[in-house]
């Protein structure tokens, strides 16, 4: 797969010279998302932030290509499912995530993220690829071909954002005809993804900030999402091809952490952050 082997030898070097700094006090910035994208919009940056504002960065010139890139996923909802659409929590879950991994680690990380249906051709310059709000999700015959090949040709997919026995299976139903001969597995705590860079010793619940306010401060959205799942789909040499996180919303901890310090101190910092951060450094170095 085009480029994946440089990008992950350059962080394979820059896990060296990790920033040894906490994530500070600047929660004040950045969240929010808007209504429907058009297919001429490719990037996040193009798309207003629809609440505090997105953060802005440079790379060097002439190494504007050497960085990693967070690809979100374009792709059709399933009517009769009760998952959003492939564009919730965007620009500012995109925007945000590229901005803490380019602050919390030497990556170096594209300032403006990339839109793709997984028909596009370019697919296969990107090693890593996020799928929001899977309960919905449906594939079209030619997708699932083009995703099945990405997958076993190194790419990695995350899916995040999904409650409730119905959306999972959902989810799996779909994968599952991607990957026929593969099946999820739950992640146990062990594994190296979760000590890479940021210590994790739990699966910790991260709420929409909607509901945590709504509800007086619960976390799961559903009767039947109490407990979270971090589950994947294994290659046949241990590598992790897809993993999902389930009863939980990550992307509304990278998304909504400048609209209220409780709700970042409690959960963005503590487990949104630390999770797609050890996520994305572990699949391009391994």
């Amino acid at each position: 797969m085009k480029k994946m082997a440089g990008i992950a030898a350059l962080f394979v070097l820059l896990a060296g010279v990790l920033m040894a700094q906490r994530f500070g006090g600047r929660w004040g910035g950045y969240g929010g998302e808007g209504g429907y994208i058009p297919e001429t919009v490719q990037t996040a940056r193009e798309v207003a932030s629809h609440s505090t504002g997105t953060p802005e960065w440079s790379n060097p010139a002439g190494f504007e290509k050497d960085v990693f890139t967070f690809v979100r996923v374009r792709r059709e909802r399933n009517p009769s499912s009760s998952g959003a659409s492939w564009q919730t929590d965007t620009p500012d879950s995109d925007l945000n995530l590229s901005f803490r991994l380019q602050q919390m680690t030497s990556m170096k990380v594209n300032p403006d993220g990339r839109f793709l249906r997984l028909t596009d051709r370019s697919l296969a310059e990107y090693p890593f690829i996020y799928m929001v709000e899977p309960g919905s999700l449906t594939l079209s015959d030619e997708e699932v071909v083009a995703l099945r090949s990405y997958l076993r040709n190194g790419g990695s997919l995350m899916l995040d954002d999904f409650w409730g026995e119905a959306e999972w299976a959902n989810a799996e139903r779909v994968l599952k005809q991607v990957l026929p001969d593969r099946g999820f597995v739950e992640l146990p705590l062990e594994h190296p993804l979760y000590h890479c860079i940021f210590e994790i010793t739990a699966k910790a619940q991260v709420p929409g900030i909607s509901y945590w306010q709504r509800s007086g401060g619960d976390t799961a959205e559903r009767p039947d999402a109490r407990v979270v799942h971090h589950r994947a789909i294994f290659d046949d040499k241990g590598r992790i091809m897809v993993i999902a996180t389930h009863n939980t919303d990550n992307g509304d901890g990278w998304e909504r952490e400048g609209e209220n310090g409780e709700y970042f101190r409690n959960f963005s910092e503590k487990v949104s952050y630390p999770l797609g951060i050890n996520i994305i450094f572990y699949q391009m170095t391994h």
